[in-house]
């Protein structure tokens, strides 16, 4: 992202200048200036829009996990009263039909929970999965618009060096490779 929110004037003000410098050469360098500053632009926003879905899809599975602890905490509850239960029946008894009904009840609620305990861990992983895919989108993010900002740093000596042209190759090459590495985030 750019540091100062006021950088894209500051193109563009650079550009006019040249501009009125009549030099075609250093007209074409202050356009590829401002086009290398859009793209960066628009790369700096994608690597924040990953960031925030990182972030987002993290605190997502950490509450879905949240779920999960408390299902398999109630999961265990049931499992201990069916187990309680299955031994008062074992025991016999004139209660003993009583306690068996109880442990099978439980054992019905005790499968539910397993379920659904287990579709919760699926779903905490599939968050987690995401939020990875988010963090390695944003670190190739953040590699690409920094080439892309050295791009328009190397521009810029083609124009205080009056009219050099290997910083602007130079610029454009790192601005290619800073829009292909943006590109290769999305694959």
């Amino acid at each position: 992202m750019t540091d100062s929110p006021t950088e894209p004037f500051e193109h563009a003000e650079h550009a006019e200048h040249v501009a009125h410098s009549g030099d075609r050469f250093l007209m074409q360098v202050s356009v590829t200036i401002a086009i290398l500053a859009v793209v960066a632009a628009t790369v700096g926003s994608l690597e924040t829009i990953e960031t925030a879905a990182t972030i987002g899809d993290k605190n997502a599975a950490v509450l879905v996990q949240n779920k999960a602890t408390d299902n398999w905490n109630f999961y265990q509850a049931k499992s201990i009263k069916k187990n309680m239960y299955d031994i008062a029946a074992a025991a016999g008894g004139p209660g003993a039909d009583g306690f068996k009904a109880q442990a099978q009840r439980y054992g019905a609620d005790e499968q539910e929970l397993l379920a659904k305990g287990q579709e919760l861990e699926r779903e905490t992983d599939a968050k987690l999965l995401d939020s990875e895919r988010h963090e390695r989108r944003h670190h190739l993010l953040t590699v690409a618009v920094t080439f892309l900002h050295v791009a328009i740093a190397v521009a810029t000596i083609s124009i205080i060096m009056r009219g050099q042209r290997w910083p602007w190759r130079a610029s454009i090459g790192l601005g290619i490779l800073g829009s292909l590495l943006a590109a290769y985030a999305y694959l």
